[in-house]
């Protein structure tokens, strides 16, 4: 049984620096999103969020923007602008309290891939960046795009960081034809694991993984649906072709193994919003190697605590080996931001 004192890397939580805050406040397109950025207190206010953390003294966070991201703000010509206050933000938070927040990752200006180059490296190289954040699409853009993959080259080969992938779909983004946006919140509660699985799968499938075999991307909410709809993933794509106009026949014959292995190549985190038998999947699935502590604070009913809280419970009920316990709390954590315990 793993002891809840020892050290834990919340590695996917979230933050909004006061300056990206204004520049949501006066840029934001999806007004219900602008109103609970604002809402939620300890995104910006990390005196609080600091106070609330000593509830759990052994817990550090690597802090990440939340969303709306600097391209979904602003042009290609004003996007960079926007990452750099929302980067330099983050760095000004880990100076100020670095037992608390020990690293941060970076943002870029993904609507302007030579400028979010320019920015990976500003960030990581003189702020300290351990690492960019992603969304699952640039603006509805696949990630497969000829000229998003430089950006996954640099980091996985110059820099040999890893990535943090974030769902996201717009509450504008209708679930019928016939309507003009998405009601009931589904577009977030169940379209944000959709997202992170499309886009897992056109990573996959066009050949991303196999070009960068050392790319290491971390999916938010344990891999959205892949881990609980392996077999299905797993039989159906290995009769890729035989539906429709079977355009794409040729696919399983352009990558070197399974399907099924590369979405294993993935790492996912425990933000499953407290769900041991979800967690539990997702485990069997990645493997205790792949699976890193998380909490998508603040964004819970309590606005900051409860996911942590029921994170840890999550997990210790689990009543996991305690090699395997240490390795999703901190030790792959350590590994993937070349962190010393």
């Amino acid at each position: 049984m793993p002891t809840l004192n020892q050290p834990k890397i919340d590695i996917y939580n979230h933050v909004m620096p006061p300056a990206y805050l204004a520049l949501v406040n006066q840029h934001g397109k999806e007004p219900g999103m602008v109103r609970r950025m604002n809402g939620l207190r300890m995104l910006w206010d990390m005196a609080a969020r600091v106070e609330m953390l000593n509830t759990w003294p052994e817990v550090q966070q690597v802090i990440s923007l939340a969303v709306p991201s600097p391209e979904m703000l602003g042009s290609p010509d004003e996007s960079p602008a926007y990452a750099r206050v929302a980067n330099e933000g983050m760095g000004d938070i880990c100076r100020q309290w670095p037992d608390k927040f020990p690293a941060f990752v970076a943002s870029l200006p993904m609507n302007n891939p030579a400028a979010a180059l320019v920015e990976m490296d500003y960030a990581i190289e003189k702020l300290g960046a351990k690492g960019v954040q992603i969304l699952t699409n640039v603006n509805g853009r696949p990630l497969d795009e000829p000229d998003i993959f430089q950006i996954f080259e640099r980091i996985t080969n110059k820099h040999k960081m890893p990535v943090w992938m974030h769902p996201t779909r717009p509450a504008s983004k209708p679930d019928y034809a016939n309507e003009d946006k998405s009601k009931y919140e589904i577009w977030q509660v169940l379209g944000w694991p959709v997202e992170t699985s499309v886009a897992m799968s056109r990573m996959v499938f066009s050949g991303l993984l196999e070009r960068l075999p050392q790319l290491r991307l971390i999916t938010h909410h344990c891999g959205g649906m892949l881990p609980y709809f392996a077999g299905r993933a797993e039989t159906l794509w290995a009769q890729m072709g035989s539906r429709g106009d079977g355009s794409e026949a040729d696919v399983l014959k352009s990558l070197s193994k399974a399907p099924i292995e590369y979405f294993k190549m993935f790492y996912g985190d425990t933000v499953l919003g407290g769900s041991s038998s979800a967690l539990r999947c997702g485990l069997d699935f990645f493997g205790a190697d792949k699976v890193v502590f998380a909490s998508d604070c603040p964004f819970d009913p309590e606005g900051g605590p409860l996911f942590i809280r029921e994170g840890i419970r999550s997990i210790e009920a689990l009543d996991l080996e305690a090699d395997d316990a240490r390795k999703i709390y901190f030790g792959n954590a350590f590994k993937l931001l070349g962190l010393s315990p």
